[in-house]
Formats: structure tokens, C-alpha cells, sequence
């Protein structure tokens, strides 16, 4: 199940959707009928998956679509069962199980008469189970107990061949631990060439590359200073590079005066003062080959996405997210 929720970590859910649709998945994992319909739009016909609970005035559309909840309540799965009764054809849904997220589904005490009563819905095909790793990136022994306990769980619930899928990795699961009784896995972050653990990052390629461009090169006197509040101030005759890019495209404003830095010309410069809405300065004194007009890149194959959320303190999920409309996509081959 390929996760294309929230424009596909940013790159463009309708393009990604189109150029994964070639591989054969079993699902597109989104987050809302928004995103199921843009994926349709697309002309993609890969079976939709909604990641999490829905709203009840959602619920009609999902069933005329034959898209796929997870079900988390008694409650849904009734209306649900309702309204697949009333268009005639039988629904398939899975089994949401909390397993330590607390975002979401049924507690796993009592889930073997859970199913019973879900069963007892006759417009409902239980087609699968899963959960979700909250920690597989911070805390290996809770996530190896973790993925026990949804071992277990299957067994209790009848065994593994009791649903034709069964999922619990998200893409730190699917790159540090095992399967176990797992026949479908969730990626979403590496999809996109990015490895929320850093010991595999060496296996993805990265796919975003934020770029832009200098637009003004200018050199100021010792003493100048750069930049709202006058918090960098030059220490020496300094050419400064302005690139036009800021916090209004999504590049976080939080990296100012943290020691960011952005690639020009074959090298690292860095960024001096605070990054504004619409452009950041760079010193460049140390160069004197940058010309306005070429090229900056902000991440991407020479400045990991990673280093810039570090710097933010954030992660690398809300950098590629946080990228604005405004921010022109272009795609290669």
C-alpha cells in the first residue's frame, strides 16, 4: 500500500498517484475522500484505502465509490453495513486495531467479540486487519513488542489466514524489523527517497529537490546589518547573495541562525540572518563566481531534507508537507 495522503508527502498526489500506479500495488493508503477523488481524477484505478476514521457524511460517497475504511467503532460499521445494503453489493472494510497509537480503532482487549458482532453485519466483508507503529523510529523493544502483540492478536481472532490482508508497517517498520504474520506493509516517508532511519538511507534515492534562484547579488560594509531584527550583523565587508525563496513557499523560517546552509555553484553557503516570507540571504563572500541568476538548491541530493527539519526542529514529514501551492512542481522521467 503506497501512502499518497497530504499531496503525497508534498511531491503532488495526482503525478505520484500516476507514476506509481504502474507498480502493481494493492492500495493507495489516503487520509481523506478529498484525496480518493484526486487520485480518481487522475484516471488511476488502484483500489483507495482511507487511512482513518471518517466523518458520517463521507460515508455514502465511500460506499457508491467501493473505496475501503478501516473501521474503529461499532457505531461506523453499522452505518456503514447501512449503506451498503441499501446499494445492493456487499462492502469491504478492515479492522483498525489499536496496538499503541491511541489515535485510532479498537483497544485489542475484547477484539475476538468485537469481530463477532462486526460479523453479524451481513453488508460488511471483513477483508483485512492492521495498526499502526507509533515508535518504530524512537523505540525498537516497544516496537518488536508491539509487532507481537499483533501476532498474537491474529491468533486470537483466528489466525492469520482469517483475513486476506493483514498490515501494520509504516516505512521504518518495513525497513528495521520483520513482517511476521504481515502480508501488506504501509510505506510512505521512503517512498519518497527518505529513510526515518538513518542507517538505510544509503539504499533510497531522493525524489524532492527544493530549488530557486539568486535574484540580487549586493556587497555590504562591515556593520550592516541582514534581515529582519537586525539579528545577523557583518563582521567584515560581505557579499551577500538574496534568493528568492522563504517561509511563504514552505522553507521553515525556524532554521535562522541555527547554521543552515544552501548549495550553490558546487559548495555549502550560508544562510545569514532570518529567512523572510518571499527570500533569504546568503553570504557568498568567499565566491566569486555566483552570478544572479543560478540555481540554489535548499534540499535535496547535496543537502538532505533531514539536515534542514534537524535544524528547524522539526522532521522531515513537515518540511515535504509544508511546501506551498505556490512552489511550482516540475517532474522528470
Amino acid at each position: 500500500m503506497a501512502v499518497v495522503k497530504a499531496g503525497a508527502y508534498g511531491h503532488g498526489l495526482e503525478e505520484i498517484a500516476r507514476a506509481l500506479a504502474t507498480e502493481e500495488l494493492a492500495f493507495f493508503g489516503v487520509a481523506n475522500v478529498r484525496e480518493a477523488r484526486q487520485i480518481r481524477h487522475a484516471g488511476v484505478a488502484t483500489r483507495i484505502y482511507l487511512l482513518g476514521p471518517t466523518w458520517s457524511a463521507e460515508r455514502a460517497e465511500i460506499v457508491a465509490r467501493d473505496w475501503t475504511p478501516c473501521i474503529s467503532s461499532l457505531d461506523e460499521a453499522r452505518e456503514f453495513a447501512g449503506l451498503a445494503a441499501a446499494r445492493g453489493a456487499r462492502l469491504k472494510v478492515h479492522l483498525a486495531v489499536d496496538t499503541g497509537m491511541g489515535r485510532g480503532g479498537f483497544v485489542a482487549d475484547g477484539l475476538p467479540a468485537t469481530l463477532a458482532a462486526l460479523e453479524q453485519l451481513e453488508w460488511l466483508e471483513i477483508e483485512g486487519v492492521g495498526s499502526h507503529l507509533p515508535s518504530a523510529d524512537e523505540d525498537a523493544p516497544f516496537t518488536r513488542r508491539q509487532m507481537a502483540r499483533f501476532d498474537a492478536i491474529l491468533d486470537e481472532l483466528g489466525g492469520a489466514a482469517r483475513f486476506r490482508w493483514r498490515h501494520l508497517s509504516n516505512s521504518a517498520g518495513v525497513l528495521g524489523y520483520g513482517n511476521g504474520a504481515c502480508n501488506l506493509a504501509r510505506p510512505g516517508l521512503m517512498l519518497y527517497g527518505i529513510a526515518p532511519l538513518p542507517a538505510f538511507q544509503h539504499l533510497l534515492r531522493n525524489v524532492m529537490t527544493l530549488k530557486s534562484r539568486v535574484t540580487l547579488l549586493r556587497d555590504l560594509p562591515s556593520g550592516h546589518g541582514v534581515s529582519y531584527g537586525r539579528a545577523f550583523v557583518t563582521q567584515r565587508p560581505t557579499r551577500v547573495a538574496t534568493v528568492g525563496i522563504g517561509y511563504g513557499d514552505g522553507y521553515p523560517r525556524q532554521v535562522s541562525g541555527r547554521g543552515a546552509e544552501v548549495w550553490i555553484d558546487g559548495r555549502r553557503f550560508p544562510i545569514i540572518g532570518r529567512v523572510t516570507m518571499d527570500q533569504m540571504m546568503v553570504d557568498v563572500t568567499d565566491c566569486t563566481t555566483i552570478r544572479e541568476g543560478d540555481e540554489v538548491e535548499l534540499f535535496g541530493a547535496h543537502l538532505p531534507v533531514t539536515e534542514v527539519a534537524s535544524q528547524a526542529q522539526t522532521i522531515a514529514w513537515e518540511i515535504l508537507t509544508g511546501i506551498t501551492p505556490r512552489v511550482m512542481r516540475c517532474y522528470s522521467e
